[in-house]
């Protein structure tokens, strides 16, 4: 690989691959360095800097030989917001990157080889969130830049929905208004296209009710607290603070991986948030436990049920609180747990535990790749399913279907 100075300290370099969490990687004289906005295969110059370690960071870069997946950008914000890492490539090259990415880090951090196919799941690539979370300063409303706590502010969301972009329109306009209160600063919304919940994640003083029925009357379909979400046939409580999946256009394809191989008397559902996956194991197993700790997210999973059934149990404790003391294994477990992963503790309970089989969804390849290295000792792994839930950024969900070992 050749690598030469320039004469303003810029270098020339040739990227070899693409990591999680957006960068691209190549070297400088044996050197690590990272960079943005480029492809493998490309040779780009860049300005070196140090970075973490012995890590460089390349800045300000210069395509010289472009990939043939490169593409124009489909937002005029692309490289100063903080949202989207690769728009700047074709999207079915997104998402072979993304396979790639997992198998390459299950392998390195969690010493897993994964010979059979990654099948991977994808939708249309634009338009597909139903929930931002806006930043407000000096009459504009925007998103973080990247690596900054700084506004970039916008005034449209190409990966947002309609919805999502006609509130980001209106607030883009209120936000300059007399009535709009200096003092509020971020807001999280969320919508199904037709309703539209508002939630204030950040403020220096609290939001006067009189605010949300001013925002009322711009937005219509605004409601007071929680949003009835379709989902199949059916609907799902989700209130302010409640989790919920983010891609408007995969929720039910989502589902289904999780929970259409299987049927029995009992299953567990940890960290069930609102009852997503709850509700759809109904339709398969007699029983099904939901284990959620959030207070909202419990209350929302409890309503949810009961509009339902009498099948659905539910507890709201911490996950790991719940298994020690949990005596029987249940026919399957399914797991949802947030970005940090399972952990050690979840991880130790479950081997303890041991149900026949198990399904984990995760939102992070380097913590399922921990979690996987301890489990993997007692259960094999029976299917890996990639879901780009997040297109346009280096985010994926994957789902992994293991069944205990004999």
């Amino acid at each position: 690989m050749s690598i030469s100075e320039t004469k303003n300290d810029r270098v020339t370099v040739a990227v070899e691959k693409l990591i999680y969490g957006g960068d691209a990687l190549a070297r400088v004289n044996g050197q690590v360095l990272l960079t943005r906005f480029a492809l493998p295969g490309e040779e780009v110059t860049v300005e070196p800097v140090a970075g973490k370690g012995k890590v460089l960071r390349g800045h300000n870069v210069q395509v010289l030989s472009a990939s043939e997946h490169r593409v124009q950008p489909g937002c005029e914000y692309f490289g100063q917001c903080g949202g989207c890492q690769y728009q700047h490539a074709a999207y079915e090259y997104q998402v072979e990157q993304k396979v790639s990415i997992l198998k390459e880090t299950l392998s390195r951090l969690g010493g897993i080889s994964m010979d059979s196919e990654i099948a991977a799941l994808r939708a249309e690539p634009w338009g597909y969130r139903n929930r931002v979370q806006l930043h407000f300063e000096r009459g504009e409303v925007g998103f973080r830049k990247a690596e900054s706590h700084k506004l970039c502010p916008i005034t449209h969301c190409p990966i947002s929905s309609p919805k999502l972009n006609e509130v980001i329109s209106s607030f883009a306009d209120a936000v300059k208004r007399p009535e709009w209160p200096a003092f509020l600063r971020g807001m999280d919304v969320f919508t199904d296209e037709t309703q539209v919940q508002l939630h204030v994640t950040e403020t220096t003083r609290p939001v006067a009710s009189r605010f949300f029925s001013w925002c009322g009357e711009m937005i219509s379909g605004t409601v007071p607290d929680s949003l009835e979400y379709p989902v199949g046939a059916g609907r799902l409580r989700v209130s302010r603070g409640t989790f919920f999946q983010v891609n408007r256009f995969l929720i039910q394809a989502l589902v289904d991986e999780v929970v259409e191989r299987y049927e029995g008397t009992g299953v567990l559902d940890l960290y069930a948030g609102a009852g997503l996956f709850s509700l759809a194991l109904l339709n398969r197993f007699q029983t099904v436990t939901a284990v959620e700790r959030g207070t909202s997210a419990h209350r929302d999973l409890v309503f949810n049920g009961q509009r339902e059934t009498d099948r659905l149990q539910t507890g709201q404790a911490s996950t790991e609180e719940y298994l020690k003391e949990l005596t029987a294994a249940p026919d399957l477990i399914v797991a949802d747990p947030p970005r940090a992963g399972l952990g050690p503790e979840v991880t130790a309970e479950l081997l303890r535990i041991r149900a026949p089989k198990m399904v984990i969804v995760s939102c992070d390849p380097a913590t399922l790749a921990r979690d996987l290295k301890v489990i993997a000792t007692a259960y094999e792994i029976r299917r890996l399913t990639l879901i780009d839930l997040f297109p346009q950024t280096s985010h994926f969900e994957a789902v992994v279907h293991l069944e205990a070992k004999r």
